[in-house]
């Protein structure tokens, strides 16, 4: 009857046949044994949708048979020539067959023997389509589909060329069953990103057109390792690629080339913190609380707003650099007894020499500017660093540029990172502003210095071990 040329009965035939099998591992046996997996494949081909429906349908129960005939049956499946008309269905205007036929093709994809077979008959850009659908059966099935696809490393790059990581993480899927599939796919893709498949979309990002080095470059922004960064995104060039977006006119380019190299620092600092650069070198004498504007022993004196205030060489000398040179230069202050500080404010003055005294200071946002531009003067790096991460907390939209200026004006390593960072994770809020194209200009040679200085350092654990 599977074989009838009357449609009316091939339906039928094909049904009946598809409620037994459902009905019963034994009977599922004794139906292939009879030999029905042949003309049900033949069914994908016929001009009876209903038909073909129900032969995808029975082709999907087959591969996930749990009996002895499991062993070999998806490979004939294959082998007897059912992808190419599944795929085929995959793109039919008939909603239903092309749930049956991601249906079929999804289990047909668990298995390892037909994972390479499907994607080189074609199934995985219509695979992809079908995340797009609102049909959220026919949507899980394409994605548990494209879930065993990327088991197999042959399609890994296959998948990356066409933008399937994007579409994984793009989509908007409608149950909580398949954004958990999609997770699993894409986790099962960073898995598979090293030794030979890394070299191929390595290769392709030197050789293939300018939307394949684009889609492979952000893929691999997502999936890669942390160790492979520098390779990846250094060594290979791709970091040059994703900064070329940020100038794109194309938002949505501009907009995941933020996302992806936001993904890149965040794993980068997995590996160990982000240094801004060195402290300075010299030893510290911490003379104390109690001793900060005490005349006690005190050997030089400051004049701040008509003010005197009481310190000692000692510490200033073992704090800083700039008073290690005003005091065993040539400087007039050398000898003198009275220094006047005609440009910083005494409450700025006393913070930065607490700070000189102790070592730690509690800096406020409203001191922290005044105070930086005071420690930059005076070579403090450490108090810098403290007043760079107070200013940090209150980068805004309507601040960012500013406070990015100010970072350069005084060499404010760590608060340009900051700015930086802020740049890239609010581009949604940002690049709808007049001054927006203007910042990214003057933004992007320092971006490219703190993302090649990022993921060219060793883990922290490298460096900890070269110490020892």
């Amino acid at each position: 009857m599977l074989r009838s040329e009357d449609a009316a009965i091939h339906y039928e035939a094909v049904g009946v046949i598809g409620n037994l099998v459902h009905s019963s591992p034994n009977i599922k046996k004794e139906v292939l044994l009879a030999g029905a997996l042949q003309p049900v494949i033949g069914l994908l081909s016929s001009s009876c949708s209903e038909s073909q429906r129900e032969a995808a349908l029975l082709l999907g129960q087959f591969a996930a048979a749990d009996t002895d005939c499991k062993v070999g049956l998806n490979v004939h499946i294959v082998q007897r020539g059912a992808v190419g008309p599944l795929v085929e269905m995959l793109q039919s205007p008939d909603a239903q067959l092309r749930e049956m036929s991601a249906f079929a093709l999804g289990r047909l994809a668990q298995d390892t023997h037909n994972q390479a077979g499907i994607a080189q008959g074609g199934g995985i850009t219509p695979l992809l389509k079908l995340l797009d659908s609102r049909n959220g059966s026919l949507q899980h099935n394409a994605a548990f589909a494209l879930y065993g696809l990327a088991d197999n490393e042959d399609n890994i790059a296959d998948l990356i060329r066409v933008g399937g990581v994007q579409k994984l993480q793009d989509g908007e899927f409608s149950v909580q069953p398949t954004r958990d599939c999609v997770a699993k796919t894409l986790k099962r893709l960073g898995e598979k990103i090293h030794g030979r498949v890394l070299s191929h979309l390595l290769y392709l990002m030197r050789i293939s057109e300018e939307s394949v080095q684009r889609r492979v470059t952000m893929a691999l922004a997502h999936l890669c390792s942390p160790d492979d960064q520098k390779t990846i995104f250094v060594d290979a060039n791709g970091l040059s690629i994703l900064l070329e977006l940020l100038e794109s006119s194309n938002l949505n380019h501009q907009r995941d080339s933020c996302v992806a190299l936001c993904k890149l620092a965040e794993k980068a600092s997995s590996l160990s913190p982000v240094s801004a650069g060195p402290l300075s070198p010299i030893s510290q004498v911490y003379l104390g609380e109690q001793l900060v504007n005490n005349p006690t022993l005190s050997d030089i004196t400051f004049l701040i707003e008509g003010k005197r205030f009481y310190a000692h060489k000692i510490c200033l000398l073992a704090s800083s650099d700039a008073f290690r040179a005003m005091f065993d230069g040539g400087y007039k202050e050398k000898d003198a007894k009275d220094i006047e500080i005609p440009n910083i404010r005494w409450d700025v003055f006393e913070l930065m020499m607490r700070y000189m005294y102790t070592g730690s200071v509690d800096v406020n946002l409203e001191i922290a500017q005044d105070l930086l531009r005071a420690a930059d003067q005076y070579l403090l790096e450490g108090l810098k660093r403290l007043c760079e991460d107070t200013i940090a907390q209150d980068i805004r939209v309507d601040n960012v540029s500013l406070l990015y200026d100010l970072s350069e004006a005084f060499n404010a390593v760590s608060l340009k990172n900051a700015c930086i960072l802020f740049v890239l994770e609010n581009f949604d809020k940002l690049h709808s502003k007049s001054w927006y194209g203007d910042l990214i200009k003057r933004v992007l040679p320092e971006m490219r210095s703190y993302f090649v200085r990022t993921l060219s350092r060793p883990a922290e654990s490298d460096v900890g071990q070269h110490v020892a």
